[in-house]
């Protein structure tokens, strides 16, 4: 297979005009290059590898063709409000994190666009800068010295096809997320608790259970998610640089994009979506890939099992459907949602904690073993928090979790320890 990329053809053998020799007609890069600064010219001013500026109007054009609901009455707000200072007096008893939450908001799923977009940004950048270096990296030499600064154009195609992908996913995720931290990620303004009541309206249908005990209830997930992303300063950065590190490791099949050629319309931005999202130029899955995502996995159960523990502790006994309504957000974050799906397809990663349960199982044995003073210090320290073999072995990480608690707090008495134990093992010391 060749490495010719798409918007370029190939040399035909019956060609009499005189380039034989040279695979590309440049004059037709010209045109192509033409229509697309027409059609960037109407795209917004947004730079950079993804088209934020598109991706908000495609979002927004969306959700106002599916929903409704611009704003809400006040006493929907004032429900959210009172529902998450209620949930926070039920959490003080059970977690030693204190309330996070500074500011309670109701959104709107275009609110929801709005507020995390730049946490969307951080996210999809890299993903998006390696996809669309390749597609320059695959160029011959002579094409790029052909199209010079042109080149640009190329990356402004670039970003709008991978903006319009990303409204789209954005208007379809805002349409279904409960709260701001539903998948996992803390996407809104640090110390905001924002709850979506349309949403949860449309959710409650079917669950046979009061719409304000499913306010609470989901109130709790949120308030408990602002503690922990609050006061655990490293944790919100490594989930992030989490995201980063995986799509730097990014390599693309490039010559999978010849195929590209014959799909490729320059004048209609939709070819150029459909060309991205048919799977073509899927990323190729690295070892260090893996790794990282692994790590992702691992750290997103923590997260929602730690929220799944204390938010059961708190509310159990409170609210009668707490049980039913447990099992269900169980599901719904482990099989994920066409939205997901189209998220797991621009960033290459699903935002899902595969090990949910087996991270619940493991943080109520820690606080029933040893209180949750030090189920909640875990977080304190990176090096403590458990790994994916914790999750396998949750025993023997409880048994060895008082030794490493007495290392870190005291080292020098710990590296004495370790050289006595050292000096009694060696036969020359005797």
């Amino acid at each position: 297979m060749s490495d010719v990329p798409f918007g370029f053809n190939p040399h035909d053998p019956d060609d009499k005009s005189g380039q034989q020799g040279n695979p590309f007609d440049f004059s037709q890069l010209g045109n192509m290059l033409s229509q697309l600064g027409a059609m960037l010219s109407s795209a917004g001013s947004s730079s950079g590898p993804v088209n934020y500026d598109l991706a908000k109007q495609i979002a927004f054009q969306r959700l106002s063709s599916t929903t409704t609901t611009i704003g809400f009455a006040p006493d929907q707000t004032s429900a959210v409000t009172d529902a998450v200072h209620l949930a926070e007096m039920w959490l003080d008893p059970v977690t030693a994190l204190p309330a996070g939450t500074r500011v309670t908001q109701a959104w709107t799923a275009r609110d929801w666009v709005e507020r995390t977009i730049p946490t969307w940004q951080r996210l999809c950048d890299p993903v998006a800068q390696r996809m669309s270096g390749a597609w320059v990296d695959a160029m011959p030499a002579e094409a790029k010295q052909a199209a010079g600064p042109l080149l640009s154009m190329l990356g402004q195609m670039g970003g709008m096809a991978f903006g319009s992908q990303l409204g789209n996913a954005l208007a379809q995720l805002g349409s279904e997320v409960l709260t701001s931290t539903e998948v996992g990620l803390p996407l809104g303004p640090e110390g905001t608790a924002a709850l979506l009541p349309a949403n949860i309206e449309k959710f409650t249908e079917g669950l046979e259970r009061p719409a304000s005990e499913v306010m609470v209830f989901l109130a709790a997930r949120e308030a408990a998610h602002q503690r922990l992303f609050s006061h655990v300063p490293w944790l919100r950065q490594r989930l992030l640089d989490t995201v980063e590190e995986y799509a730097h490791g990014i390599k693309v099949d490039t010559s999978a994009l010849e195929d590209l050629a014959g799909k490729i319309d320059p004048a209609n931005p939709a070819s150029i979506e459909e060309a991205m999202s048919s799977g073509v130029l899927e990323p190729q899955t690295t070892p260090e890939q893996k790794a990282a995502l692994a790590r992702l996995e691992t750290l997103l159960a923590l997260v929602e099992g730690w929220v799944d523990v204390v938010v059961d502790a708190a509310v159990s006994e409170r609210l009668p459907g707490a049980n039913a309504l447990r099992e269900t957000l169980r599901r719904r974050r482990a099989s994920g949602g066409p939205a997901e799906q189209t998220f797991a397809t621009l960033v290459g990663l699903e935002l899902r904690p595969r090990r949910l349960r087996a991270a619940s199982a493991l943080w109520k044995l820690v606080g029933d073993q040893h209180g949750l003073e030090v189920r909640d210090g875990i977080w304190e320290h990176a090096e403590l928090v458990p790994t994916a073999e914790d999750l396998d072995d949750p025993l023997e990480f409880v048994e060895r979790l008082a030794e490493t608690r007495k290392a870190l707090e005291d080292p020098i008495a710990e590296l004495e320890r370790t050289m006595r134990e050292a000096e009694s093992k060696d036969p020359e010391s005797e």
